[in-house]
């Protein structure tokens, strides 16, 4: 028994899967962890899809403040700590005879803070960008974030470049590139003016490879620093780095003197104050509630699928754009979405190579035993 369980490890190890994760055979046959992931990937595209929509609603009809905006996309942290109280954490799968040392408290206090500082920026960038470009522009460049994460994840979490990566990545920066030769700027805001739909650009380009970065960093941490493979791992990386996050954020909000408008703003907000409250409460809710489904799948499988998943709400938000918001969908649009889903089905297409190669190699074996006999 001893000689299997050291060879089973050994396998773990060679094949680059965590200890504590559940290897990909084991997970493909496991209901639980099924179940798991349907409900992070939920809980990401609600989130996602229902945040982005309200924060451009926000916009739309008089609102004005950037800090805001960044800031209910980080302060619903506390809706989470329940469930350290009601939620009993999970005890890592794969138990190995030598005890993991603990990470210290300042090396955990430094990816905290680190991490926190990163979504904080990529924030702040997110919010300018849904300021200045129509909502199915902003989601179209949004796309990017996967092209960035493939680089990220491939010096950070060693992912390899295949040929269905590489296409997806030229796809995607292609489908990015052409939003840029439109022959006008398109905003919702009359005033808005082309430096500023070249400002949106940039910063929904650079909050695209912020967003990117963080979750090959997270990745990182769990696999190498935290070494922590529980639900609770997940509520501290959800919690921690937005509660940094949230204080920078607040810093500038009260620096800037942006907060004396907050008053102002909701009474002659268009859709009334009694609006204005519960659309930054659901941008809230919905942002927090997109952080733990891409904590957590991160946690259960990867940064890289995190962001595959995430980018599914492509073909959904400019949709529903164009219903609510009036967006125009110019013939640009449409091939530049084309191209991004195209990049999408590329990318996973190579997740599903990835997850037959084990179930292959399983039956191999078995195949030449039968010969043999």
């Amino acid at each position: 028994m001893e000689l299997e369980s050291e060879t089973q490890e050994l396998h773990l190890r060679v094949n680059g899967e965590p200890e504590g994760k559940v290897s990909t055979e084991e997970r493909s046959h496991n209901y639980s962890w099924r179940l798991r992931v349907s409900l992070y990937v939920t809980l990401l595209l609600a989130g996602e899809t229902i945040a982005t929509l309200l924060g451009r609603l926000y916009y739309d009809k008089g609102g004005k403040s950037t800090w805001l905006e960044t800031l209910v996309q980080l302060v619903g942290f506390p809706l989470t700590l329940p469930c350290y109280y009601y939620i009993k954490p999970e005890p890592s799968k794969n138990k190995t005879i030598t005890k993991k040392p603990t990470p210290s408290f300042l090396t955990l206090s430094l990816v905290y803070i680190g991490l926190g500082l990163l979504v904080a920026g990529h924030s702040v960038m997110y919010s300018f960008g849904l300021l200045y470009l129509p909502v199915s522009t902003f989601s179209l460049i949004s796309a990017s974030q996967l092209a960035f994460n493939a680089v990220f994840s491939y010096f950070l979490n060693s992912q390899k470049i295949t040929p269905f990566i590489l296409n997806s990545l030229v796809l995607l920066t292609i489908s990015s590139t052409l939003l840029v030769i439109q022959h006008e700027p398109e905003s919702s805001n009359s005033s808005s003016s082309k430096s500023n739909y070249v400002i949106g650009y940039i910063c929904a380009i650079g909050g695209s490879a912020g967003y990117s970065l963080v979750l090959s960093l997270t990745d990182y941490a769990f696999e190498k620093i935290l070494k922590k493979y529980t639900f609770k791992a997940i509520l501290d990386m959800a919690t921690y780095p937005s509660l940094v996050a949230t204080c920078i954020v607040v810093v500038g909000l009260f620096g800037s003197g942006g907060w004396k408008m907050l008053s102002t703003e909701m009474q002659e907000f268009q859709l009334g104050k009694n609006s204005y409250l519960l659309i930054t409460i659901g941008s809230t809710i919905s942002w927090q509630a997109f952080s733990i489904g891409s904590v957590g799948l991160i946690l259960e499988v990867s940064s890289l699928f995190s962001n595959v998943i995430s980018t599914i709400c492509l073909p959904v938000v400019p949709v529903l754009a164009v219903v609510f918001f009036r967006d125009e969908m110019s013939r640009i649009k449409l091939i530049a979405m084309f191209l991004a889903i195209w990049g999408f089905v590329s990318y996973a297409y190579q997740h599903y190579v990835d997850d037959r190669k084990p179930e292959e190699e399983q039956e191999l074996p078995q195949h030449e035993e039968k010969e043999e006999m």
